[in-house]
């Protein structure tokens, strides 16, 4: 047991763990965990009709500063799974766009979530998974209330 454990070190190693193994699941795609989840939120965004997206939601939605942002993009771009391109609506910022190749790769991401989330919950009743998704998804909107 790991009762003895500070919550905070339980909350980075589940990160970590979690993030590492949805990079084994898709190490085939050549991407890291962080730009998966860039891309993903690209995508996802894309399939539900946002207009424009920017490289400041993507800083938003993901936490992170404008140079990590910045960095990722600039891979993502290199790795041509998205454009840049000069925006309509703003001519400060770049409208980014995910590529043909990549334009779903949030439904991929979604099954390896799920299948991750079942391998480490495996001795963990139906009932208590629902519960901790229930308490996950209020324990984030205390602490980042702001949705896309």
């Amino acid at each position: 047991m790991r009762e003895d454990e500070p919550l905070g070190l339980k909350f980075v190693l589940l990160d970590r763990m979690f993030k590492k193994q949805i990079e084994y699941k898709a190490s085939d795609l050549g991407f890291t965990a962080v730009q998966l989840s860039v891309l993903a939120e690209i995508t996802h965004r894309e399939s539900i009709g946002v207009e424009e997206i920017n490289q400041k939601d993507l800083e938003e939605a993901m936490k992170v500063t404008h140079p990590t942002m910045t960095e990722i993009i600039k891979r993502l771009e290199k790795k041509h799974a998205i454009i840049c391109e000069p925006s309509k609506k703003d001519k400060r910022s770049k409208k980014i766009t995910s590529t043909g190749e990549y334009g779903a790769i949030y439904l991929d991401l979604t099954t390896k979530d799920e299948e991750v989330f079942q391998e480490i919950t495996k001795d963990v009743s139906e009932e208590e998974r629902q519960i901790f998704l229930k308490t996950l998804d209020k324990m984030l909107d205390n602490i980042c209330p702001d949705k896309i």
